[in-house]
């Protein structure tokens, strides 16, 4: 199986600190977050990752090259031309060579204690999603059996497809080839800039089947704003 990091996004919620540096080369606890990514992945025996890059990219290529990509096999996913958000960047490297293969998407600017070779075996062949119960306004909506069914925004009332167990997404996925032909569906509508939550959607509203995983004991954290930067290094240093 292989990764994706999405490590493209503007950061502009870590301005300054991003006028000078891409969000994935933030540092904690002297790692930057696409290390922590990385790294994880490795400890999980995922070795075979790809990187899509945007704001800054060039100095994402820099970083990872002078070191060896920790050890892992990175490849550069490059939308420096064009950012194409979470679902378009999965289909632009589906398109690429990726077709027909099981994916791990994450977010580079989460940090969590998820065991990743647990959540991988829970999967199983299975599309999965990993949330939550933090309280947010906008919910992913789960049936009794624990599949997907909507999507709601609390806070405006907005319902799409049906109610559910709520459930906050966490930013990781495991995605299997079936997912592929709901990437292409909601390009088809919508152009090739859409977001992963479009796709798990669509594909519920098709009738597949996308399961929650809520991790045990699961502690994460969103590293998006530059006030929380504090916060966000003493979680780190729990993680070591």
């Amino acid at each position: 199986m292989k990764a994706m990091i999405f490590a493209a996004g503007l950061g502009t919620r870590l301005k300054p600190l991003t006028d000078n540096m891409p969000k994935a080369l933030v540092p904690l606890t002297g790692k930057s977050l696409l290390q922590w990514q990385v790294e994880k992945l490795m400890q999980a025996g995922i070795s075979d990752i790809i990187v899509n890059i945007h704001h800054k990219g060039d100095m994402i290529i820099d970083s990872i090259q002078s070191q060896h990509g920790w050890g892992a096999n990175i490849t550069i996913s490059d939308e420096r031309e064009r950012l194409l958000d979470t679902g378009g960047g999965v289909l632009k490297v589906k398109g690429e060579g990726l077709k027909d293969e099981k994916l791990l998407v994450c977010n580079v600017d989460i940090l969590s204690n998820i065991d990743l070779e647990q959540l991988v075996h829970s999967a199983g062949q299975e599309n999965t999603l990993v949330v939550s119960e933090r309280p947010t306004q906008r919910y992913l909506c789960f049936d009794e059996d624990g599949y997907l069914c909507g999507w709601t925004n609390i806070a405006t009332g907005q319902l799409r497809g049906k109610d559910g167990q709520h459930l906050a997404y966490s930013g990781m996925a495991i995605l299997q080839s079936s997912m592929d032909k709901y990437l292409k569906m909601v390009a088809a509508e919508k152009g090739d800039v859409f977001g992963l939550v479009d796709v798990y959607l669509k594909a519920a509203e098709c009738g597949e089947k996308i399961k929650a995983y809520i991790p045990t004991n699961y502690r994460m954290m969103d590293v998006g704003k530059y006030d929380q930067l504090e916060q966000a290094e003493q979680f780190a240093q729990q993680l070591m």
